[in-house]
């Protein structure tokens, strides 16, 4: 290499490295853990702790055994952080491709409020998402299932990933929104609806701001009267998602 620099190769996904295949148990671990039980105990651990916190040695004091056990069923964190991030993809219910008579709208809803559930449960799935390819089984086949309904909705071939960018980018963007304020939420010690109430006082008390921005005041001071954050962000996903499916209509008409 010039001037004796040295570059690494972009990192090879576990999927593709020919390690995916189940590493038998160990005489040693009297069957009681595998790659299954570690992916699950892992999933857990994110959920409850997020990605910051999480490491091997964690993860094998809650499993009850050595490092160097985990180790001879994944070969690094990043390989078992792929694993979890495929294993949760399971959760996920895909549409059946056969039916003709069902409505590839509806279908699509089904997916896209399915992805946005999976990625509410585990926030720190959305940051790994732009980490590795997600070239596992089960997120492949959820990928395979949208590229079959999107096909349905009679928009052109060369189309279907800029139409599917528009739905799952959306969903990945809301929920990336709503991880980050839970993590907020979680480190001030407060619920999202108390940390929301904080924020409102805050903007009502300030009238320079609400004389300043009285548009922004508006919407914000109807926030209050719209129930929880949990309703609230329903609604709001809800509604935009059927505006970006009523968008992709409008532009499968228009390509006609």
């Amino acid at each position: 290499m010039a001037g004796g620099k040295q570059t690494s190769n972009p990192r090879t996904s576990v999927w593709l490295s020919g390690k995916s295949a189940a590493a038998p148990r160990r005489r040693d671990d009297q069957g009681n853990l595998d790659r299954e039980r570690i992916v699950a105990a892992t999933i857990r651990l994110l959920d409850a702790e997020g990605l910051e916190k999480f490491s091997m040695r964690r993860l094998a004091s809650e499993l009850g055994v050595t490092a160097m056990s985990v180790y001879w069923y994944v070969d690094n964190k990043d390989d078992l952080l792929e694993y979890a991030l495929d294993e949760i993809c399971s959760e996920m219910t895909l549409p059946d491709p056969s039916d003709e008579d069902a409505d590839w709208r509806d279908q699509l809803r089904g997916l896209a409020e399915d992805y946005r559930r999976t990625l509410a449960a585990h926030p720190w799935a959305s940051r790994l998402l732009g980490r590795f390819l997600n070239l596992g089984p089960r997120s492949m086949a959820f990928s395979n299932a949208t590229i079959a309904v999107m096909a349905r909705s009679g928009i052109p071939q060369d189309e279907i990933t800029g139409a599917l960018a528009a739905v799952f980018q959306f969903v990945y963007g809301f929920c990336t929104i709503e991880g980050l304020y839970k993590e907020r939420c979680r480190a001030a010690g407060v619920t999202e609806d108390e940390y929301f109430r904080d924020v409102m006082n805050v903007v009502n008390d300030s009238p320079e701001w609400t004389e300043t921005y009285r548009e922004a005041a508006e919407v914000t001071e109807s926030w209050s009267k719209q129930g929880s954050v949990t309703e609230m962000r329903h609604r709001d996903f809800a509604y935009a998602l059927e505006t970006v499916i009523a968008g992709i209509e409008v532009m499968r008409d228009r390509a006609r």
